[in-house]
């Protein structure tokens, strides 16, 4: 089966295509265009400018990923529909039933969490059923139950904030720039992550995060100390790394898995990767890490999880609407 994969939820514009049978799936390519450009200026992404951008980059990124192949090869079409910027998802959807109503190809909508979730599979990896998996990501942060393909038991999301989202605004609130990860990632490896005592949010007797009352700590501990930035974002990811780890080390005690995946742009963190590849170790735990370039958001993973549900009897209809608010 030969599945094209679009993703446009958020500033990415993104297609790719794979080849999957008998559960097994190789990725041909995997074309991303970034706006990280566009939207810097402006200190975040605007919804405007992104849903835009992706109208005038659609058609060249999946001419890219399609390479040798053509339209009339595909078995399948898989797009996000949700969740994301409902402006970017438009154009996502609205160009997959586009490709697919005049030729007769079959057609998807596939939830963005569940394409984080997948891409512990993609590179060759075999994640063993059931696992734990923990999404960290601009939009998301949350803990899932994985019992197989299309089976999902949320353990814990966070209550206000994402990671990512604390991320870039303390990146902004330290006015450091944006995206605020790969910033602040790259200021704390010469930080001291114990130069401020920051708070963490751990929720006893929840599996549930909370992000928001560590944007305050941050600036109040900034105005009040006058540390460097350096030492302000090893402190700050140190709280952030700290609850990540601690409640998926909760999640495996909890639910008896010694399997864990890691997803989502935040993934890409050389801290958390570090943090959690050390418990995981300590702890004699499986863990999944996709690769770096994996984990920020890609439209393989999008096609991997359209396989899955295509190849289990599913169709979407060309009705099927985008939704920026969509559980999984």
């Amino acid at each position: 089966m030969l599945v094209l994969g679009i993703d446009t939820s958020c500033d990415d514009t993104s297609a790719a295509l794979i080849r999957a049978e008998n559960g097994n799936a190789e990725t041909l390519s995997n074309v991303v265009s970034s706006q990280t450009e566009i939207h810097t200026k402006y200190g975040g992404i605007v919804p405007e400018l992104a849903s835009r951008r992706h109208i005038e980059m659609i058609w060249p990124v999946v001419t890219e990923a399609l390479g040798e192949h053509s339209l009339e090869d595909l078995d399948a079409v898989a797009v996000c529909y949700g969740p994301g910027l409902i402006g970017s998802l438009l154009v996502g959807c609205a160009f997959a039933k586009a490709v697919c109503y005049p030729k007769g190809i079959p057609f998807i909508g596939v939830n963005h969490l569940e394409g984080h979730l997948l891409s512990a599979f993609i590179d060759g990896q075999e994640p063993e059923f059931p696992f734990i998996s923990l999404i960290v990501s601009g939009g998301h942060t949350c803990l899932y139950k994985v019992d197989g393909y299309m089976r999902y038991e949320e353990l814990g999301r966070t209550r206000d904030d994402a990671a990512g989202e604390a991320y870039d605004k303390v990146s902004k609130l330290l006015g450091l720039g944006y995206p605020g990860g790969p910033i602040i990632d790259r200021l704390a490896r010469d930080g001291d992550p114990k130069a401020v005592d920051l708070p963490r949010a751990y929720l006893p007797n929840s599996l549930d995060f909370s992000f928001s009352g560590l944007k305050t700590a941050v600036r109040l501990a900034h105005e009040k100390n006058g540390l460097s930035n350096e030492d302000m974002a090893a402190s700050f990811q140190a709280s952030v790394v700290d609850v990540l780890v601690r409640k998926t080390e909760w999640a495996i005690k909890e639910h008896h898995i010694r399997r864990v995946s890691l997803s989502g742009g935040v993934a890409a963190n050389s801290a958390l990767r570090e943090r959690m590849s050390a418990m995981a170790d300590e702890r004699d735990v499986t863990l999944y890490l996709p690769p770096v370039n994996l984990c920020t958001d890609n439209a393989a993973m999008i096609a991997l999880a359209g396989y899955h549900r295509i190849a289990a009897g599913e169709r979407s209809g060309l009705d099927l609407n985008p939704r920026a608010y969509l559980p999984l």
